[in-house]
């Protein structure tokens, strides 16, 4: 069996899209993992499926390299509206809109929530600075903005050992459904960020990351919308005022367009 696929990125954050508006794509973790895979299968971050909607102009699944679907995904998203020119977007996270500004994708991911158990995490405590600490990591904002999310303000982002604590901090018990982590220094007026992405690990760039990172900033009034956001892979925008939803602005690109043979798989 084979299908059309379109391999994109927003600032490396990699993703294969498959179209199942028109014929379903059933999708298991083993294949998730499979295709995602950079050796023998297509390689990517992601694998993002779109599926019909009755509220919206179409439905996003995302599901991570290691098979585990999550709810939302902000690069994912604008690559999503580039691709097809979608204005909504439904996800598990909730409901996104976007625009194609041309050299820029735009898109409102919802506001962000920051009560302990819609998080979730697994019993109350301040999420703006959580009593918990790893290795020197200490005291992270936890907020979800569409997917959850922690974010340690530190002295010099590059320095810390993400590749080690991520993993740690991601199956942590207070994490039920895990939790991305990123780390984050605010230096020249700009939001210097790393992020480890529960089920992916260390990505070039991470939309929701941004998100949540520059929504801490604010809070904790270390910066003052809109966020320029700099990550391995780029830069993003990120504006946001309480009661006010989310909007992360970036660069999304289409890279190539193929057929995958699924019986080619492991």
């Amino acid at each position: 069996m084979r299908r059309h696929f379109h391999k994109m990125h927003g600032l490396g954050n990699d993703f294969v899209i498959v179209d199942a508006r028109q014929q379903p794509f059933g999708v298991t973790p083993q294949l998730a993992k499979a295709i995602a895979d950079r050796r023998t299968g297509i390689g990517c971050d992601q694998l993002i499926v779109l599926e019909p909607s009755e509220g919206a102009d179409l439905r996003m699944r995302i599901w991570n390299s290691d098979g585990g679907e999550v709810e939302s995904c902000g690069n994912a998203a604008r690559c999503v509206v580039q691709l097809t020119g979608a204005t909504s977007i439904e996800t598990a996270g909730g409901l996104l809109s976007g625009e194609n500004l041309g050299a820029e994708v735009e898109v409102a991911i919802g506001e962000p929530r920051f009560a302990w158990d819609e998080i979730p995490l697994a019993y109350a405590m301040d999420t703006a600075a959580l009593p918990l600490a790893w290795d020197g990591l200490e005291q992270p904002f936890a907020l979800n903005v569409g997917n959850p999310h922690l974010v340690f303000f530190v002295s010099d982002a590059r320095e810390v050992p993400l590749a080690e604590l991520g993993p740690r901090i991601e199956s942590d018990s207070a994490f039920p459904e895990r939790i991305n982590v990123n780390v984050a220094t605010y230096v020249e007026g700009r939001l210097k960020l790393r992020t480890f992405e529960r089920g992916s690990g260390e990505t070039l760039a991470c939309g929701t990351g941004a998100c949540a990172g520059a929504v801490a900033a604010i809070v904790t009034r270390l910066a003052c919308s809109p966020v320029t956001v700099d990550m391995t892979g780029g830069s993003l925008s990120v504006a946001w005022e309480p009661g006010e939803q989310i909007r992360l602005r970036g660069a999304a690109t289409h890279v190539f367009e193929g057929e995958l043979d699924l019986d080619a798989l492991p």
